[in-house]
């Protein structure tokens, strides 16, 4: 049984014990110059703001949890921001990775360690971002998704199969899991194929 169910029981009880006083109570209360009858009012009074002060507190509680609740949201929120942030500011990098890479003649002529090293790099870079939880887009091939591509370019196909497929990928794009969800971080800038008529 809880506390405000007690207090329900508690006044009942002094209610029925009032309504089924003795007729010497009633005679030792008009004796008394209505102090017993003051001494009542005042245990209702003091009664109803004892429950005003609970319902108070449990308020206060509930407003207290919720705030809590908002900052820790807020609080994860501003985290996901930070690392969207951070991803953003290391694509730059990843793209002059890609485009020294792409290069196959070049970066065949190059010295070996060089290379190599290079390689370490890069790879460094893309444990960083899977860390994060960022993975490429590379949709060559794919039905164009203006959610996930930006058309920067068309090429005339003569094949129907060909049509709004991506023919190449220009600049890769990168999602990012964010709790049970994907955020687009860069859409990947593509290369789509659209009809010589």
């Amino acid at each position: 049984m809880n506390e405000q169910n007690k207090d329900i029981d508690m006044e009942i009880a002094n209610e029925e014990i009032i309504d089924n006083e003795e007729p010497d109570l009633i005679e030792i209360e008009e004796k008394s110059d209505g102090k017993i009858k003051k001494m009542r009012d005042r245990l209702h009074e003091v009664e109803a703001e004892k429950k005003e002060l609970q319902d108070s507190l449990q308020r206060e509680r509930a407003d207290f949890l919720n705030a809590r609740k908002r900052i820790e949201d807020e609080r994860e929120r501003d985290r996901t921001r930070a690392k969207k942030n951070h991803v953003e500011e290391l694509l730059p990098l990843c793209d002059s990775f890609q485009m020294a890479m792409s290069d196959k003649t070049a970066w065949e002529k190059a010295d070996t360690a060089w290379r190599k090293g290079v390689e370490g790099i890069h790879g460094q870079l893309l444990q960083i971002l899977e860390s994060y939880q960022v993975s490429i887009i590379n949709p060559e091939g794919e039905e164009f998704n203006p959610r996930l591509h930006e058309a920067v370019d068309t090429e005339e196909v003569a094949d129907k199969k060909q049509l709004d497929k991506v023919l190449k990928v220009l600049q890769s794009g990168y999602e990012m899991k964010v709790g049970s969800e994907t955020e687009i971080v860069r859409p990947a800038r593509v290369t789509i194929g659209v009809s010589k008529e």
